[in-house]
């Protein structure tokens, strides 16, 4: 039943909502725009404030949705499967030959559906962060970073131990981006890269 429910999951967080939403609105192909990635971030590079709000709703829609599915019919244990499987199919959709996003709307959804507070508190770092500097990457890197603490403060130990997995997987979709950090060329929220 768990490999069912990953599996399920995986598929629904494979779908590339950027790259579906662009195309829908004749922004052209979101992979030869910006970074290339296939989030709400780049989607934003486009110009379009509806289309990247569109992408991130979806994109944190799917990682919620996997989770309160897969909790409602089969229990705690596979909502958390359906959480992790949604945000690697995110980052890894089988539609775009394994090339996706850097998961960070995904993982939000997976939290914020997971445990709301351990979630808000996730979403409120990356707000400040964005705010405080305007690099969506960086505020990403600080929020999924921080995570399996937060976890830890609402005494969800499991919880962390999967956080620590995302994060990881986060920080690694990152790298690039981790590399401009240390470098100051980092693009800001907004402006093309």
């Amino acid at each position: 039943m768990l490999i069912a429910v990953a599996i399920v999951s995986f598929l629904l967080g494979s779908v590339p909502f950027g790259l579906v939403i662009t195309r829908a609105m004749g922004l052209g192909d979101l992979r030869q725009i910006g970074s290339g990635n296939i989030g709400a971030t780049n989607v934003l590079r486009t110009g379009s404030k509806p289309a990247a709000l569109a992408t991130l709703v979806c994109d944190v829609g799917k990682g919620a949705a996997a989770v309160i599915v897969a909790r409602l019919l089969f229990g705690d244990t596979a909502g958390q499967v359906a959480g992790v499987a949604a945000f690697a199919g995110h980052c890894y959709p089988v539609y775009l030959a394994f090339r996706g996003g850097k998961g960070v709307a995904t993982f939000l959804g997976t939290v914020l559906a997971l445990v709301w507070p351990i979630g808000l508190a996730v979403c409120a770092t990356w707000i400040a962060i964005a705010a405080a500097t305007r690099i969506s990457s960086l505020a990403a890197l600080v929020a999924a970073g921080l995570s399996p603490i937060y976890a830890l403060m609402f005494g969800s130990q499991a919880l962390a131990a999967g956080l620590v997995l995302m994060a990881a997987v986060i920080f690694l979709r990152h790298k690039a981006n981790i590399i401009r950090l240390m470098a100051g060329t980092e693009p800001r929220i907004g402006k093309g890269k």
